[in-house]
């Protein structure tokens, strides 16, 4: 079992059942739906542009313009004919002048923190200036979430790790920022002798803003005043912002921290999962500890704000936008200026969440825009079963969110945001993944990956599904392109799972080949025709299929049809979906390529180090598996999709 995952909501199997309201609902609403499928990125979502004029939905363009990859399961990656994958840099490649090839039996902690992390998974660009004639560069931002021991060092499966070993973990997580290019006709490289390569690691410094910036929670002995803390963790989706920043956001943080929950946080931490972690860190460093720094996990949970154009800045953890489990942080500026950011808490029976900063984004000044996400409003989302969207204001002395009930300030409410959303009625949902907006339709999809532990008296509208163990994306529909607005309509845009079982209960747009369903939806990119590029992560054996990216139509005839685009090596899954703005290459993340040896049965037992089930990108027997950023782009170069 995986503790990730494992549900902290007190709440979860107290909601109200609404189970007339669900029945007169998919009577009505989902019967064509069902039929249908039991019968069978420029993208970057205009990332630095303010997206003042919002566009009226349209239909979809007639559907993926590309012939569609088969279903498989092998040891190296695979895109749809006519495309090419290139891989454009791994774990331990070399960031800065002077270094050389990565060599895996030779590692170091310092060594790590000058070279490409590991488990990369968010993928972002910020765009730079061509130096020559049709050059395309752009700043590569990439999340290292988090790393597998056994299968980065030399016969660590089944050990206890080194307190060298652990620091060379720390140094792989984090995040990297490279500037990558691509001449007229070539392949995109990344450049080893930029000046704004960076690395970014559990023990980079970075200051603590907004309103639990400060707080005695936050306290430690090193750290007494609260405004500065060590590095980031489990750092998974985030978002590029409308002035070029970095939003990193970090995830799972409770698995790091050893030790019984106790003392004054104990509720706190419990409803977090802190205490249940299995890295080993805390041994050596009293940092992850919780006997000696039992307040160390509420300085973790947060998004984390990169400026990635000045390697000096200090990044800033914005406790504005609350403390949870942060599958991502995608942003886009609303009607009046103000910057609305995204957010799903990655746990089974956790909420989704959106930020509307309180001041309007200043294209014409950058410096405005510098703290913009320190002030605003912190929503929580409640799905009704007619179809309605109440958002939830998230403000202290506001409802229950008062002293009474242990909230004495707003500090204490984004630290607790689980607990204030438990009290105001938020919706508990089948693990929010990525939550990313479209700026041209105001519509924002909802990647729920799965939630196999909802039982059939928990089920309710927006999770119609007992035992879900293969997901569902849900569309928000907010009024008139107001992304800010309070009250919002919702449908359900497909169920996963394999349309042919029908105890599955999955639902697609008609056209689906046996290639085009999936599971595990994850992460989404919007492209500039408004398909949705989804990106998975599951168990490939509940697929029959390796982990991949399919497009889903969100519009017109054939909206809910989806199309299988591109697959990774077994074991993997992948991140990051990302368009360069000319909708001419497609950036994805493979993430723990050859894990899960077990599963795949040509291998069929652990990976390790040692015996992988299998060596990609590398494909040299001695060299383990590397996570990758890969860059897709047409034979002939013309737009993807």
């Amino acid at each position: 079992m995986d503790r990730d995952d494992v549900p902290t909501n007190p709440h979860a199997g107290s909601a109200p059942t609404i189970g007339d309201l669900i029945a007169r609902r998919w009577d009505r609403r989902g019967a064509l739906k069902g039929l249908l499928g039991a019968g069978v990125i420029a993208g970057l979502a205009p990332q630095l542009s303010a997206c003042a004029g919002l566009g009226e939905a349209r239909a979809s363009a007639g559907g993926a313009r590309f012939a569609e990859l088969g279903r498989g399961i092998d040891t190296d990656h695979h895109v749809a004919p006519g495309h090419r994958a290139d891989v454009l840099i791994r774990w331990g490649d070399p960031l800065f002048p002077g270094m050389g090839p990565f060599d895996p039996m030779r590692q170091s902690a310092a060594d790590q923190a000058r070279r490409f992390g590991y488990n990369n998974d968010f993928v972002g660009l910020v765009p730079l200036p061509p130096r020559a004639r049709g050059e395309q560069r752009a700043l590569l931002c990439v999340n290292h979430e988090y790393t597998s021991a056994g299968m980065m060092f030399p016969g660590a499966a089944g050990r206890a790790l080194t307190a060298g070993e652990c620091e060379i973990e720390q140094a792989a997580h984090g995040g990297t920022v490279v500037e990558i290019a691509r001449a007229p006709g070539g392949r995109w490289r990344y450049l080893q002798d930029s000046r704004y390569n960076r690395r970014i690691t559990a023990s980079t410094p970075m200051e603590l803003t907004g309103p639990a910036a400060g707080s005695p929670r936050l306290a430690t002995a090193a750290d007494p005043a609260a405004r500065r803390v060590l590095g980031t963790l489990n750092n998974c989706a985030g978002g590029i912002t409308p002035w070029g920043t970095w939003l990193m956001a970090e995830e799972n943080f409770n698995g790091y921290f050893t030790g019984a929950a106790a003392g004054p946080e104990a509720a706190n931490h419990r409803r977090y999962g802190v205490g249940e972690g299995g890295r080993p860190w805390g041994r050596f460093d009293p940092r992850f500890d919780l006997a000696r720094t039992p307040n160390e996990p509420n300085r973790f949970g947060w998004v984390v704000e990169v400026d990635p154009a000045d390697p000096a800045s200090a990044p800033k953890k914005r406790t504005a936008l609350g403390r949870f489990k942060h599958e991502g942080a995608e942003s886009v500026v609303n009607r009046d200026g103000r910057v609305v950011v995204y957010m799903g808490d990655d746990q089974r029976f956790d909420y989704v969440y959106k930020f509307v900063t309180a001041d309007a984004f200043d294209p014409r000044d950058p410096a405005r825009n510098r703290d913009l996400l320190d002030n605003g409003t912190l929503y929580v989302a409640r799905f009704d079963a007619d179809g309605t969207l109440a958002w939830l204001p998230l403000v202290h002395g506001r409802g229950p969110l008062v002293a009474a009930n242990g909230f004495a300030s707003q500090a204490d409410v984004v630290i607790e945001a689980r607990r204030a959303a438990d009290l105001l009625g938020a919706t508990p949902m089948d693990r929010p993944e990525d939550v990313e907006p479209d700026p041209r339709t105001g519509r924002v999809y909802v990647m729920l990956t799965n939630n196999a532990r909802r039982t059939a008296d928990q089920v309710d509208a927006a999770n119609p599904r007992a035992a879900n163990a293969f997901g569902h994306i849900v569309e928000i529909v907010e009024p008139d392109g107001d992304f800010a607005a309070e009250r919002a309509r919702w449908d359900i845009l497909v169920k996963c799972g394999d349309p042919e079982v029908a105890r599955v209960g999955a639902m697609w747009g008609p056209g689906t080949s046996r290639d085009g369903w999936f599971a595990y939806p994850d992460n989404v990119a919007v492209d500039s025709e408004g398909r949705l590029w989804v990106s998975t992560d599951g168990p490939e054996e509940g697929m029959g299929c390796a982990n991949g990216v399919w497009t889903v139509e969100a519009e017109g005839p054939r909206r809910g049809r989806s199309t299988l685009f591109y697959r990774g090596p077994t074991g993997a899954e992948i991140c990051g979906p990302r368009f360069f703005p000319d909708g001419a290459t497609f950036f994805a993340a493979v993430q723990h390529p050859g894990e899960d040896g077990e599963n795949y049965p040509p291998h069929g037992r652990p990976s390790t180090f040692a015996d992988p089930s299998t060596r990609w990108p590398d494909f040299t027997p001695d060299i383990p598996p590397r996570p990758s950023v890969v860059a897709i782009r047409r034979d002939d170069g013309g737009r993807i999709g």
